[in-house]
C-alpha cells in the first residue's frame, strides 16, 4: 500500500491478466511457480508426470529422478531434453541467534542475491525468509558499493533462536528457492517469473507431445525432463545412458542483447524475434548438418530464426553429445531477460514459434535423414 496526501491507494501484487486463458498460461505459471532446486526436483517432477500421462505411451525415471515419457515403438530415438531444476540453494547451518546460513545451487550472481526473498521448503511446509544486509545507516562509506559474497550472506526467517528455527520445521540440509509468482507483465505478451531456465523448456515438450499425441512420426520420441543440470548436467548424462538416443535437440534459455548494458559481442538474440540456436557455448559444439538441418527446417516453415554464441554457458546438449557413442546435438533457446535471478522475462510468440520449430524438425526426422546426419565418412 502507498499513500499518497490524504488518498490510500492499494496495488495489486498481480495484475488482471487480460489475454485469452489457453492451456499454455497456466501451464507456465504451474511450472515456473514450483519449487524445484537442483536436487529437489520432485515438484516439478509430479507436475511433468500429471501432464505427460495422458500423452505418452510410457514413461520412466532415470536412478536419479529424471522423467523420461515416449511416444513411439519404432524408428530412430529422438531425445527431446529440458531440465526440471532450477538455481536455489540449501540450508547450510543454524545460528545461535537464529539467522540462517545458504549454500548456493547453481551459477548465482552475487549481486543478484541480498535483500531477496526465499522461500525454505522445510518438513513442516514452506517458511519465508529473506537474504539480510547491514542497515546503511551503520555501513561505513568504504562498504557501501561493495558486492557481498555468498559466504557473508544471511537468511532471516524472525527466528530468535535456534530452537525456533528447529520448531518451524527448518533443518540444516532443507532446500531453499527464490519467492517470485508467475505474472503476465502489464498486458503484454511478456510473462515475468522465476525458474524460465529451464521451466520453459518442460512446458515445450509439454506441447510437443500434445502435437505428436495424435499425429503420425517416424521416430521414437524421447521426452527427457531431467534433474541437476545446473551442477553438472547429471541428468541428461544418465537420461542418456538410458535412452541411447540418435539424435538430440537440447531445450534451454538464450540470452538476449535487448537490454542496457548488453554489449554487441556479448549475446545476439531479441525478445520477441523468434526461437535461438547456439553455433557454440562452452560446453558443447553442434553438429553441422544438424544446424544446416535447423536452418532449412525454419525458413520452410516461415519461423524466424536468431543465431547466437554465448562462451558463458553450458547445458545439457554436451551430456547428450557424448552418449551412444556420440550423438549429432543441438540447443535450440527461448529468449529470455535476467536468467539466474529471481524474475525472468520470455515472449509467448517466441514459446509458440519454438514449439512449431521442434515439431517440424521431429516431423521430417527419419530413417534415411538420421543416417545421413551421422555419417561421418569421408566423400570418396
Amino acid at each position: 500500500m502507498k499513500h499518497i496526501g490524504s488518498a490510500l491507494l492499494v496495488f495489486s501484487l498481480v495484475p488482471m491478466i487480460t489475454l485469452a486463458q489457453d492451456r499454455v498460461v497456466p501451464l507456465l505459471e504451474k511450472l515456473t511457480n514450483a519449487p524445484g532446486p537442483s536436487g529437489y526436483e520432485e515438484p516439478v517432477a509430479k507436475i511433468m508426470v500429471d501432464e505427460m500421462k495422458p500423452l505418452a505411451d510410457k514413461i520412466s525415471f532415470d536412478g536419479l529422478g529424471s522423467v523420461i515419457a515416449v511416444q513411439g515403438t519404432a524408428g530412430p530415438k529422438i531425445m527431446l531434453d529440458a531440465h526440471m531444476d532450477e538455481l536455489g540453494g540449501l540450508i547450510r547451518r543454524i545460528t545461535p541467534p537464529g539467522f540462517l546460513t545458504m549454500q548456493m545451487l547453481g551459477g548465482w550472481l552475487d549481486q543478484a542475491l541480498v535483500d531477496q526473498r526465499w522461500i525454505i521448503i522445510g518438513s513442516k511446509g514452506p517458511v519465508v525468509a529473506v537474504t539480510g544486509i547491514r542497515d546503511i545507516h551503520v555501513v561505513p562509506e568504504e562498504e557501501m558499493k561493495r558486492v557481498y559474497s555468498p559466504n557473508s550472506i544471511f537468511l532471516d526467517i524472525g527466528a530468535k533462536s535456534e530452537a525456533e528455527v528447529r520448531a518451524m520445521g527448518v533443518e540444516p540440509g532443507d532446500p531453499v528457492v527464490p519467492d517470485t509468482s508467475f505474472t503476465v507483465l502489464n498486458g503484454t505478451q511478456n510473462y515475468l517469473a522465476k525458474a524460465w531456465d529451464d521451466r520453459v523448456g518442460c512446458a515445450l515438450l509439454i506441447e510437443v507431445m500434445r502435437r505428436f499425441r495424435h499425429t503420425s512420426h517416424p521416430n521414437q520420441i524421447f521426452y527427457a525432463a531431467t534433474v541437476q543440470e545446473e551442477i553438472g548436467l547429471r541428468g541428461a548424462e544418465t537420461s542418456a545412458q538410458i535412452i541411447k538416443p540418435d539424435i538430440g535437440i537440447s531445450i534451454e534459455v538464450g540470452i538476449v542483447k535487448g537490454v542496457p548494458g548488453v554489449r554487441p559481442e556479448e549475446a545476439q538474440e531479441v525478445l520477441g524475434g523468434g526461437p535461438g540456436f547456439f553455433f557454440y557455448d562452452w560446453s558443447a559444439l553442434p553438429n553441422r548438418k544438424l544446424v544446416a538441418f535447423v536452418k532449412e527446417t525454419a525458413l520452410s516453415n516461415s519461423v524466424p530464426l536468431q543465431y547466437d554464441l554465448i562462451t558463458g554457458y553450458g547445458e545439457d546438449g554436451a551430456a547428450i553429445q557424448k552418449s551412444n557413442g556420440g550423438v549429432p546435438v543441438i540447443n535450440l533457446v527461448v529468449p529470455t531477460r535476467y536468467t539466474h535471478s529471481h524474475n525472468g522475462i520470455i515472449n509467448r510468440a517466441d514459446f509458440d514459434r519454438t514449439v512449431d520449430l521442434v515439431a517440424a524438425l521431429v516431423s521430417k526426422l527419419d530413417g534415411t535423414r538420421v543416417a545421413h546426419l551421422r555419417d561421418f565418412a569421408p566423400a570418396p
